[in-house]
């Protein structure tokens, strides 16, 4: 067994005896919640936060992009690219958007399929709260886990609130980003305790910085930003590539950021070179009207920003105008290289990369494959969604499949 750390004590009220403990009243948690509690299974959420719900209400700028309607199992990153296929199915983007219609919810369509609240996260919380309300499910804040055993018929929880014995357990801790909103290694730590393999976790869709070089070259031009393509390099022996991302890339003051930055990072490894074409689609540098700086600089001009333009120029003019040269640029353009000397770090990454073994969960029900009536949902599992929504839809699908099942 292993021993949690144990917090500051924080009593509420005990329930001995429930059919389903879930750990994490997050997106995940409150949507198997509601499952289970649909099914007549007394259900019981735990949370050491103070309120359900927390991530949900920073996600989408306060906004909540609680979906996207082009969700398919190529949206996520897992060493089993295809087990999440059947949690997917069974609870489809479509079916999230008739939960939130039939709450009367108002919503929209930003950008590439994302759906967004209209007026706030707040609705999309209160939503899922009232649907917990409705099936009776017990919600339990402010309760830090001390310890979990198991009999073989029931875990055994310790936790700041009292004793807590439950037929099923679900596990939907989320990984470790956004510390400051609450993230532990808990569930990771339960995986393990109960002979789970633990994929390496690391921070995803999150901000990469440079090295110093690249930093004196480019980080007083923080705010800038540009459309581009993003690319990594395959992996030795990687029979299908890596997808690339076009969207727009943000210059900071420690590196790059943006969606196509966030979409790829979840894909880079520390070490490996990034390529991003700086005009897709387009030839800038070939068809130049005179050969030297100046028109090279006009026609930059054409595809980045101002200072942008210059810099770049600054950087690679070549050292004669042959049409070898010319075509080199050209290349240049569509594949400039940066080296990352990391990321910003878990405190800047909206998700965990990694997490539970695929391998031992039940793919339809999210059971543990070693431990009967052991569930890993969520975040903590090894499936992690492009940035738009992919990692909510995760979040009710994993959920939902746990939930018809615990």
């Amino acid at each position: 067994m292993v021993a949690l750390a144990r917090p500051k004590m924080k009593w509420g009220i005990a329930i001995e005896t429930v059919d389903v403990a879930i750990l994490g009243a997050g997106a995940a948690g409150l949507m198997a919640a509601i499952h289970t509690g649909r099914r007549g299974r007394r259900t019981l959420v735990l949370d050491h936060a103070e309120r359900a719900g927390k991530k949900i209400l920073i996600s989408g700028g306060g906004r909540s992009n609680f979906t996207n309607v082009h969700a398919t199992p190529l949206n996520f990153l897992s060493q089993n690219p295809h087990f999440a296929k059947s949690a997917l199915a069974r609870f489809t983007p479509a079916d999230m958007v008739a939960l939130v219609e039939r709450h009367k919810i108002p919503y929209h369509e930003k950008t590439l399929g994302q759906l967004f609240c209209d007026r706030s996260a707040h609705d999309l919380l209160n939503l899922l709260l009232k649907e917990c309300a409705e099936a009776q499910v017990a919600i339990q804040t402010g309760t830090s886990m001390q310890s979990i055993t198991h009999d073989g018929a029931h875990f055994h929880l310790a936790t700041s609130g009292g004793a807590i014995r439950a037929k099923s357990l679900i596990v939907a801790t989320g990984g470790l980003s956004i510390p400051k909103m609450g993230a532990t290694p808990l569930g990771y730590q339960i995986a393990e305790q109960f002979g789970h393999r633990i994929v390496q976790t690391r921070p995803g869709l999150v901000p990469l910085t440079f090295l110093p070089k690249d930093l004196a070259d480019w980080s007083d031009l923080s705010g800038l930003s540009t459309e581009v393509v993003a690319h990594t390099r395959p992996a030795k022996k990687q029979r299908v590539p890596n997808p690339v991302f076009r969207e727009k890339m943000l210059i900071t003051h420690r590196g790059l950021s943006g969606p196509a930055v966030l979409q790829i990072s979840s894909y880079w490894m520390p070490g490996e070179p990034l390529a991003f074409d700086l005009a897709p689609g387009r030839s800038v540098v070939t068809e130049l009207a005179r050969r030297d700086q100046g028109a090279l600089l006009q026609a930059v001009r054409g595809v980045l920003p101002g200072r942008l333009a210059e810099r770049w120029v600054a950087l690679n003019t070549p050292d004669s105008w042959t049409n070898a040269s010319l075509t080199a640029l050209e290349a240049q353009f569509h594949a400039w290289t940066v080296t990352p000397s990391g990321t910003e770090g878990y405190a800047k990454a909206e998700v965990t990369v990694g997490g539970v073994d695929t391998a031992q969960l039940d793919s339809t029900t999210m059971q543990s494959k070693l431990v009967a009536g052991l569930y890993f949902v969520g975040e903590v599992v090894d499936v992690t969604g492009w940035l738009g929504g992919y990692n909510f839809q995760w979040a009710w699908a994993s959920g939902v499949s746990a939930g018809e099942s615990a």
